[in-house]
């Protein structure tokens, strides 16, 4: 009697376990973000290549970092509307940052632009908005390189937390990232 109970409760204490990690962790936070790069490290621009899981940084049309990524969980296709799990695609800018993310740093993508919001109206939806280059969720980072075999954001570009800290410092705000199919 006590023996299956006893597993039971195993069972379902580590899920709920895990949620509390997460849940703490996110209020931890990042810690301090990087230094921004020397001007002349800096990237001028950013393509992102969502069929391939490849994110580059580009300075004067080079390429001078390549990443792996993962994207939302419905890949295919340019994001429609808020909530469909897809990463939008067209040009784009990063126009702010998070120090404070619930995943380790993040980049703001400047989604959705005029035609964006015109297409997501014409179907009675919101565009939605708050798409990121960021790392793993706090706490979560001993992940590492394990979090590309699944596309598993919102629609969002994640990474590594070392590689988004190195992209935090190339990447300021203004940069044009282009997110091709």
């Amino acid at each position: 009697m006590w023996k299956p109970l006893r597993l039971i409760l195993i069972v379902l204490a580590i899920p709920l376990a895990g949620v509390a990690y997460g849940q703490v962790m996110k209020r931890i936070g990042s810690g301090v973000p990087p230094a921004m790069a020397t001007e002349a490290l800096r990237a001028d621009a950013v393509r992102v290549f969502k069929s391939e899981r490849r994110m580059e940084l580009l300075r004067d049309d080079e390429v001078i970092r390549s990443y792996r990524i993962a994207l939302g969980r419905a890949p295919k296709g340019h994001k429609s509307f808020e909530g469909d799990q897809r990463t939008p695609e067209g040009h784009y800018l990063i126009d702010w940052r998070n120090p404070q993310s619930v995943a380790h740093l993040s980049l703001h993508i400047s989604y959705p632009n005029a035609e964006d919001r015109a297409r997501a109206e014409a179907e009675g939806r919101s565009p939605g908005g708050f798409i990121m280059i960021h790392g793993l969720p706090n706490g979560w980072g001993f992940l590492g390189p394990l979090h590309h075999l699944v596309d598993w954001t919102d629609g969002c570009i994640a990474v590594t937390n070392a590689e988004m800290r190195e992209i935090w410092s190339l990447a300021p705000d203004g940069t044009p990232i282009e997110i091709r199919a």
